[in-house]
């Protein structure tokens, strides 16, 4: 599949639909880097009909993080999908990168304060639970985060 058309809001999600039995999809966007202000002006907008204004900023900031990501290492574009489940908001990021090389260590210590990069995983674990899903075709990143 060509990296464009991640951000073709027309094109399937890679997963099936989020665990919950009925969850709320807030936010279903594709993006590239031209437009990640455009994902965390949309996950903020969205986030606020339902959490305080420190889960909004948490969201916002992990979404930030993940879509960074994705276009950094995962081919230049991504989707991304917002929803509310189990009393929970669910923020999952997807590319069609090479995949991560290590998922199980991915994020899990912090990058020395020298490293120009580095930060985006660990970021978003400090602040939220990560279910990574990776393989030569993409990468699949879910964060959760309690409301």
């Amino acid at each position: 599949m060509a990296t464009a058309d991640l951000a073709d809001p027309d094109r399937p999600l890679r997963q099936e639909a989020p665990a919950a039995e009925h969850p709320e999809i807030l936010l279903e966007q594709g993006f590239n880097d031209d437009n990640l202000y455009g994902v965390r002006a949309a996950v903020a907008a969205h986030a606020a009909t339902l959490a305080t204004e420190r889960a909004v900023d948490t969201i916002v900031l992990i979404a930030h993080e993940l879509a960074s990501n994705a276009v950094r290492h995962g081919g230049g574009a991504g989707r991304l999908r917002l929803w509310v489940a189990d009393g929970a908001l669910h923020c999952e990021v997807s590319d069609d990168g090479a995949g991560l090389e290590n998922p199980a260590g991915a994020g899990h210590s912090r990058p020395a304060p020298s490293l120009p990069g580095g930060r985006g995983l660990w970021i978003a674990r400090q602040l939220s639970e990560l279910h990574v899903v990776t393989s030569p075709a993409g990468t699949t990143i879910t964060a959760t985060l309690p409301l």
